[in-house]
């Protein structure tokens, strides 16, 4: 796959999933949710991976990868649709716009990159500001969104752990690999999040636009963003990685409005520019400062 192609497709595929998720445990438990969402990837990869012959290695390097991507596969996608019952598609996009930040931090502890500059640490700040306005103004509106906004943020947290504990494992095989190999790690651990938590099917109860979100997520948000994902992360640097956590926002902010009725307030709007505002800063600030006092 082209990296300008699995580049946009991770753009667009982000942008969607959190109004994906909110359809889709909307009439069907979360944990279900995203566990057929998984099975669906699962199944249809290792199709792929059987047809085309694809090597998934299980020597004890691949399975260190497959293992720190499941970080951020369980972690992050479990606490979201758990979250989806209380905040809005546009909000978890928004909360997971700080990724950059988080695994900046966490970098610094695992992988030993220098501490924040001086315009960083301001970029941090402002986002921080942004974040403690969006959130003051959710809670606001819905009285229980802090339960959303804190499983959320612990989301982001195994997400960005994931990302810096993979870009450390010095190990090249096909995206797919990867994402299968992931996904056979993630899968038994959402079907014991489903069995203890919930249990039961309630077939009865499923809408059809639950249904076709989780097979869009589970074909594209999953199977396809995974490989796309986890393609660019071996091809590009972090820092152009992240640059899509600049994007997705203003979209998936968009779509939840245009498509879900959700609501867009004047705080929002501005801890929203905040928190972008800041991860711009963070992600070029330095090279800007450079640029101009040479």
């Amino acid at each position: 796959m082209p990296v300008p192609l699995a580049y946009l497709a991770v753009v667009l595929i982000w942008s969607t999933t959190p109004l994906g998720i909110v359809w889709s445990s909307s009439s069907v438990s979360p944990t279900l949710a995203v566990l057929l969402r998984m099975l669906i990837a699962l199944v249809l990869g290792a199709i792929i991976i059987l047809l085309t012959k694809i090597n998934l290695p299980w020597h004890r390097q691949a399975r260190k990868l497959y293992y720190s991507s499941s970080i951020g596969i369980v972690g992050g996608m479990l606490l979201s649709y758990l979250a989806a019952r209380y905040i809005s598609s546009g909000m978890m996009s928004l909360m997971f716009g700080l990724t950059p930040i988080f695994s900046g931090l966490l970098a610094q502890k695992f992988l030993a990159e220098p501490k924040f500059s001086g315009i960083k640490k301001l970029a941090l700040a402002l986002c921080f500001v942004g974040l403690a306005i969006v959130c003051s103004d959710h809670i606001k509106l819905h009285q229980d969104s802090w339960i959303g906004l804190l499983l959320i943020l612990t989301a982001v947290m195994f997400f960005s752990l994931s990302a810096v504990m993979v870009k450390s494992i010095s190990l090249t095989i096909h995206p797919m690999a990867t994402t299968v190999g992931a996904l056979s790690v993630s899968t038994p651990i959402f079907l014991l999040a489903w069995w203890l938590f919930d249990g039961q099917l309630n077939v009865e109860h499923w809408q059809v636009k639950s249904i076709w979100a989780i097979i869009y997520l589970g074909i594209f948000g999953s199977l396809i963003g995974f490989l796309a994902y986890f393609h660019i992360l071996q091809k590009l640097a972090a820092s152009t990685v992240a640059l899509i956590t600049l994007l997705t926002p203003v979209l998936a902010m968009t779509l939840g409005a245009w498509l879900n009725n959700e609501t867009i307030t004047l705080k929002l709007i501005i801890g929203a520019s905040c928190i972008m505002t800041g991860l711009a800063i963070y992600q070029f600030g330095d090279k800007w400062l450079k640029s101009n006092s040479v």
